[in-house]
Order: structure tokens, then C-alpha cells, then sequence
């Protein structure tokens, strides 16, 4: 009998957060600088007009200085804002850091009354976060779904940061899972899902 992957995933969970939590701080700033360059420097990014990212946590890749290139490129950016009660979140457009406050689990996000919510619109590329991401672009979240029930509506373009030593050859995932098209490290950016057309390609620099 195979072993129930809720118990792999959450096994997979633990070892991985204290991975992270065990991190060298200047290591880890190392490593955010170099996947943060990595991404500003990609065709993924240059090629939006839109970026929708995840505000990090202690033990996540940082996405501030994206956060703020991104604005000051003239680019909008949008971050996620969980739904009381629900499993749900949407994307609120911001304009500065200075914008979010600690709410859900402690996470900073927008403000819900001084903020307009994400219309669909632009070209957008989703920055999605994750604990572990494999070869393949599938990833291992917080188990919480907020992110899966909004991939699973959302039709643009997704990347993933990750520290390589938190990449696994192979995750176990269900048939709904989607994987991200990108992924990025602090060794290298890996085309994970190649198969959409669209008019500008996305090429490995």
C-alpha cells in the first residue's frame, strides 16, 4: 500500500523549514541577491508589465528588492491578501512596501479598503512561493491551498524561487498540482514547463 502523500508531504515539510531556519544569515542574503538578480535579469520579467509575488517570510526567498525594482521600473506589482474564513486570497496592487501589514499567519499584506484589487488584466508573471520545488516545477507549499485554488484559475506565466539545496529530484503531487513554468536558484534558471505559445519567448539567459 502506498504511504498517504498528505503524511510524505508534511514529513517533507518539517525537515525542509528546519533547513531553512538553520540558514547562515549572510549565506541566505548571498543567495536572495543572486536569485533576485537571476530574475530581474530574466525575459520572464522583462516581458511583464505585471508582477504578482508573494511577500517573504524569514525563511522564504526575499521578494523586496523585486517588490521595489519592479515599481521603480514602472512595472505594477500585486500581493496577496487571504480571505477571512476561507481558503481563498486576491491580488491587491501596491505601490510601496510601506503599504502592507502583518495579518494571516503573520504575513504582511494589503490593506483591503486602500488598495484596488487585481482586475486580470496585463502581462503578468506570478512569483508563487514554495518550501521545495522539483525538477518538473512542481512544488511543495505550506499545505494551506491558498495558492493552489488560485493557480488554478490563473492562466499566466509562474515562477518559482528556490534555494537549490531545498530542490528535490522528484515531489509527489496530485493530478490538479501545476507545476511552474520557471525556476529559479542561486545556481541557475530552469525551464520547467515549455509547452504555451506566446508572442515574445521566454529564453534561459
Amino acid at each position: 500500500m502506498k504511504e498517504d502523500i498528505r503524511l510524505v508531504k508534511n514529513r517533507l515539510r518539517q525537515n525542509i523549514k528546519q533547513m531553512r531556519f538553520e540558514l547562515d544569515p549572510a549565506e541566505k542574503k548571498l543567495m536572495d541577491d543572486a536569485i533576485t538578480d537571476t530574475f530581474l535579469s530574466s525575459t520572464s520579467y522583462t516581458h511583464s508589465n505585471l508582477v504578482l509575488t508573494y511577500v517573504s517570510t524569514d525563511i522564504e526567498v526575499s521578494t523586496e528588492r523585486i517588490i521595489t525594482t519592479a515599481l521603480q521600473d514602472g512595472k505594477r506589482v500585486a500581493c496577496p491578501r487571504c480571505v477571512d474564513g476561507t481558503r481563498e486570497m486576491n491580488f491587491y496592487y501596491i505601490e510601496s512596501l510601506d503599504e502592507l501589514r502583518p495579518r494571516t499567519f503573520g504575513v504582511r499584506e494589503p490593506e483591503a479598503d486602500e488598495s484596488l484589487l487585481y482586475d486580470g488584466t496585463g502581462r503578468p508573471i506570478c512569483i508563487v512561493p514554495g518550501l521545495s520545488f522539483d525538477r518538473w516545477g512542481y512544488r511543495l507549499g505550506y499545505g494551506k491551498g491558498y495558492y493552489d485554488r488560485f493557480l488554478s484559475k490563473y492562466n499566466g506565466w509562474t515562477v518559482g524561487l528556490c534555494y537549490s539545496a531545498c530542490v528535490e529530484y522528484k515531489l509527489p503531487h496530485g493530478r490538479f498540482d501545476k507545476p511552474v513554468d520557471r525556476l529559479i536558484t542561486e545556481k541557475y534558471l530552469r525551464l520547467c514547463v515549455d509547452s504555451r505559445p506566446v508572442s515574445k519567448p521566454f529564453r534561459r539567459q
